[in-house]
């Protein structure tokens, strides 16, 4: 029989012992003197919490002010094209869900990379000769976000670095930082309709970068890369050997004047991973469907890079199985008219926008070509009472109720954004307080020189 003896051994003010003593098969062994624990609460907060950050939250949040009680709030801040309501998405696209949803077949669990029919839908819709795309080649996402996410987890390890536009999405530094990566910021060019500043891309590559972000559209500029633009950041990422996470959420939506290129269309060499979905073309955002399509013809990733996909989709079960259920309709049935009217409202705002802000002296904006967004340079040597672009947009929303991002959120100070898929009575009207705003505190070169020595 085996036996056990503990022994504590404690005296005056020491802390106990316990001396465990183990007799089996007639061997005595000792599991040596061990320190007694007396257990407390102590639950904190983990590093990868603290180490998230969120730049717009972060600068929103700190701005308390409040609006002009005489004047109703307009908001130009919030990239959800379905606040005001004169954005519906399309009833194909609602009956869709109706159908997925009455038909009782999509209330389990699917797959966690998606329906391999949901994957095929989407596999069919971006397909093309230049960069075609099977089932295997899709994993579904609970929206853009989690797709953007899973790439950068399978990509990049603690201690790489990525590189990310200036301006830029907050969410690739957000999510970057709780991961342990380095995020590496490289230019954008507003005098040349913010394309990328190649060079400056270059010179921050080193031996741990392990993705260039490619944002095309851009939120939140609303640019629209050129076919040979396009090839110069390829030529790059190929000359480096660095894969490329090409955010195309706004894919599509350029305007008239404007073509869209899928950047792995233009290239055979660089694997790259896109990330895409429902949210923004289809005007669903809540939705949450997103997608990876996964670029890979010289097989550079491999089955490590796909492997390494499921295995992370794994750890939230995949996307909502009812927009999966209704996706293959609403890809293939939405008419193109939708598409069209989206883009021609959009247009139109951004048109009246952009002429209305650019003859406001102090404001030089920057002409979009698609997406949702335009931004505004805002020349502070002319508006001296505000020390940058936080402290300007917090006066505009106390003096004439108009909420507009200050682009410090984006990385990028003294300039803010502008949301276009606002109805556009309050375009106009949002246009016309911010003139009365910048005519009220404008101050031309000699009132400014004035203002500064009084300081």
């Amino acid at each position: 029989m085996d036996s056990y003896l503990i022994q504590v051994n404690g005296q005056g003010d020491h802390v106990p012992l316990l001396d465990i003593h183990l007799k089996t098969n007639g061997n005595s062994m000792s599991l040596g003197k061990v320190k007694g624990r007396k257990p407390r609460w102590a639950v904190r907060a983990s590093e990868m919490s603290k180490k998230t950050f969120n730049p717009v939250r972060a600068i929103v949040d700190s701005m308390k002010v409040e609006p002009n009680p005489k004047k109703a709030m307009i908001s130009l801040s919030l990239g959800d094209p379905t606040v005001f309501g004169n954005l519906p998405t399309n009833d194909e696209v609602t009956r869709a869900m109706k159908e997925a949803l009455d038909s009782g077949r999509y209330n389990g669990y699917a797959p966690s990379i998606g329906y391999q029919s949901c994957r095929e839908a989407v596999a069919a819709y971006y397909n093309c000769p230049e960069a075609p795309l099977e089932a295997q080649d899709v994993i579904l996402t609970s929206g853009c976000s989690q797709a953007i996410e899973l790439a950068l987890a399978v990509l990049a390890n603690p201690g790489q670095n990525i590189l990310v536009p200036r301006p830029g999405f907050s969410l690739y530094k957000t999510l970057a930082l709780s991961m342990g990566i380095e995020v590496k910021l490289y230019n954008l060019m507003p005098e040349k309709s913010w394309e990328i500043d190649l060079k400056h891309l270059e010179s921050l590559v080193d031996e741990k970068t392990a993705c260039i972000i490619v944002n095309n559209p851009s939120n939140p500029c609303g640019s629209v890369f050129s076919k040979s633009h396009l090839q110069k950041i390829l030529a790059v990422a190929s000359r480096q050997c660095v894969p490329i996470l090409a955010d195309e959420i706004y894919g599509d939506m350029v305007f008239a004047d404007c073509k869209y290129e899928p950047i792995a269309t233009l290239s055979t060499n660089v694997p790259i991973l896109s990330c895409g979905g429902l949210a923004k073309r289809w005007l669903v955002p809540g939705w949450r469907m997103g997608w990876i399509l996964i670029h890979d013809r010289r097989d550079i990733f491999g089955n490590e890079i796909r492997d390494g996909l499921i295995r992370l989709s794994q750890r939230i079960l995949g996307p909502c199985t009812i927009v999966q259920g209704a996706l293959e309709r609403i890809l293939h049935r939405t008419p193109p008219d939708f598409y069209h009217n989206t883009l021609s409202i959009l247009k139109s705002n951004a048109d009246l926008c952009y002429a209305a802000l650019s003859a406001i002296p102090g404001l030089q904006p920057v002409r979009p070509a698609g997406a949702m967004y335009l931004m505004v340079e805002i020349e502070m040597e002319h508006f001296p009472e505000f020390e940058n672009d936080v402290e300007f947009t917090e006066r505009l929303i106390s003096e004439q109720s108009v909420f507009c991002l200050p682009a410090t959120c984006f990385e990028y100070p003294n300039f803010f954004r502008v949301v276009i898929t606002v109805p556009e009575e309050m375009i106009l009207e949002a246009c016309s307080r911010i003139q009365e705003f910048c005519e009220m505190h404008y101050q031309g070169a000699e009132g400014a020189q004035d203002l500064e020595c009084d300081k």
